[in-house]
């Protein structure tokens, strides 16, 4: 039987005429919130890849970032809203204020709850400050701020305040918390006066080649030293092999708990960093450089444009244009592939390997990644040549590695050793020894994602290749010295909040893992066969090395300290 559909309008059966919308789909651009977009942003570029560093302007004037204000951006940027607003909800340190929320009081202070600041005394500050500061400061938990070695520290908005206690942070004037550009250990003209760029002009020259530079680096065997170690000089010839026109990105956005050597060479020398930098862009013939510096280093980032404009003016990054981009407060971002997303104004999110970022990196170029201290070692390898590396080391190593020390020692801070030197040598050579009255009892040899190592093992090398056996590695030689004062069980459960926390949330063995893993440890006792099970799915399953590593700290505790684990949480 054929039914026919009525007619949808009455008597003569013709379409009914649909009425004409007042306004268009979607949320509608606040004019008042247009017109302060566009005077943030001036004349300043709309690229795509620009997003965050918009953003960032949003919020440093604002002290939030309104959904207004991400609507007009979007169309300022003639982006979606969605895209808008998924990356600014990515990134820590922009504060996301819904329709209907109340925006956050006008000063946020930041108290570092990481590793060593824990152990330093965070969570009593994080108990006492909201009563010592009062209702209009807002104060949160914060991951790894790069000050280990004078904890605990906290950020009063972009201030950071070192061994911070009540009144440090109180003292702190309001409302005027933006940072000032700190003043470097060596500035431009006194770096050109002591030969600075000359090895620069002599590659410009020709005085220099581009295969003898690779074969020196090469041959000292400098290394990728913000935590991977893969050979500089290879890296180099691999990039060189792919066509152009190639990239460069620059690593400053050490997240790691208990790393702070790329602060202090930024600090302590700029242009040696910078000059190591365009020599390198230059032998992988890169047109443009990106410098991708993590917002918790204000002061540095700020110094960084006063001094990359000294060396512009001069004239001395004629093959290559530098650009300065500010992250927005990730782990994740430490990650190659996950830096690049955000140079390119996206969330943190790695990419599947391969293609590699040496193939298909910023922009789908070739890309040369590279870590700060890397390059700040390259000028010295040139000019003093290879064995003057080669011919330092310990314990069979060769060359020297720079070591973030923090924890329970004297002497805290960035040391300069000989490759295979050990914790113990770290502590009784370097750091004066373990603070009086505390004793020796477990180190971090590399951060938190390196694992933990019992005092009794304290005399293994420090170096590339040397601890992998123990379920241990040195990554980016931040060491944390325990003592007999901290329980281990405590010590990993920070660290797997710290993963946690900062897990991108891209793939499921990461993202409910880290998740799981705290419950687990939190509740207690222990159960060792579902803890070892579930570190080993989040070992084989996650995308990147923060789901991988995530679990070492848990492990070692379950292989080294076994004593503990009957015993009660005990916290700081």
């Amino acid at each position: 039987m054929n039914i026919q559909n009525p007619p949808r309008s009455g008597g003569n059966g013709a379409e009914p005429r649909r009425k004409s919308r007042r306004t268009p789909k979607g949320r509608q651009i606040d004019p008042r919130a247009a017109e302060e977009v566009g005077a943030l942003l001036g004349d300043r570029s709309r690229q795509r890849d620009l997003l965050i560093e918009h953003l960032h302007l949003i919020q440093d004037k604002y002290g939030h970032i309104s959904g207004a204000h991400m609507a007009a951006l979007a169309a300022e940027m003639k982006l979606s809203q969605t895209e808008v607003y998924e990356v600014a909800t990515f990134y820590a340190h922009f504060d996301v204020v819904k329709e209907g929320e109340t925006p956050p009081p006008p000063v946020t202070v930041r108290v570092c709850d990481s590793l060593s600041c824990a152990m330093a005394g965070a969570d009593r500050l994080l108990k006492d400050l909201p009563k010592t500061l009062g209702p209009d400061v807002r104060v949160v938990r914060a991951p790894c701020m790069g000050a280990c070695d004078r904890a605990p520290v906290c950020a009063v908005g972009h201030v950071q305040v070192m061994k911070a206690n009540e009144s440090s942070v109180k003292n702190v004037a309001y409302p005027t918390t933006h940072a000032h550009a700190l003043h470097p250990g060596t500035d431009f003209e006194h770096y050109m006066a002591a030969g600075g760029y000359r090895l620069l002009g002599e590659a410009f020259t020709g005085k220099r080649t581009r295969d003898e530079l690779i074969k020196i680096v090469s041959d000292a065997g400098l290394r990728g030293l913000g935590g991977a170690g893969f050979p500089t000089g290879r890296k180099w010839s691999l990039v060189r092999a792919e066509p152009g026109p190639r990239l460069m990105a620059v690593n400053a956005d050490e997240g790691e708990p208990g790393t702070f050597k790329d602060r202090y060479y930024i600090a302590l020398d700029p242009h040696r960093f910078l000059e190591g930098m365009l020599l390198a862009a230059w032998v992988v013939e890169a047109a443009e450089v990106y410098i991708y510096i993590r917002d918790e280093y204000p002061e540095l980032r700020l110094m960084l444009v006063e001094e990359i404009a000294k060396l512009e003016r001069a004239g001395l990054n004629k093959f290559t244009k530098i650009h300065l981009r500010r992250g927005a407060g990730a782990y994740i971002c430490g990650e190659e592939s996950a830096m690049i997303e955000s140079i390119e104004g996206k969330r943190g999110l790695p990419r599947h390997r391969p293609p590699y970022v040496a193939q298909v990196g910023l922009f789908g170029r070739p890309t040369l990644e590279q870590n700060v201290e890397t390059l700040y070692w390259i000028r010295d390898i040139v000019e003093k040549g290879a064995a003057w590396v080669t011919s330092q080391g310990r314990k069979e190593r060769k060359g020297f590695r720079s070591f973030s020390v923090s924890g329970r020692v004297k002497k805290p801070g960035v040391v300069l050793a000989p490759a295979g030197v050990t914790a113990r040598e770290l502590i009784d050579e370097y750091c004066g020894g373990m603070i009086d009255g505390e004793t020796f009892k477990a180190y971090l040899p590399g951060g938190a994602s390196g694992g933990i190592l019992p005092a009794s093992m304290a005399d293994e090398p420090l170096d590339f290749g040397t601890l992998e056996k123990f379920g241990c590695f040195v990554g980016s030689h931040a060491v944390v010295i325990l003592s007999g004062k901290d329980d281990m069980k405590a010590v990993a459960l920070n660290l797997m909040k710290f993963f946690e926390d900062e897990s991108c949330g891209q793939c499921t063995p990461c993202r409910v893992g880290s998740e799981k893993a705290v419950k687990l440890m939190e509740r207690g006792p222990w159960d060792v066969a579902l803890l070892t099970e579930l570190s080993d799915l989040m070992r084989d399953a996650s995308i990147c090395g923060l789901g991988q590593a995530a679990p070492n700290p848990l492990l070692c505790v379950l292989k080294f300290f076994p004593e503990e684990l009957a015993k009660p949480l005990r916290a700081w």
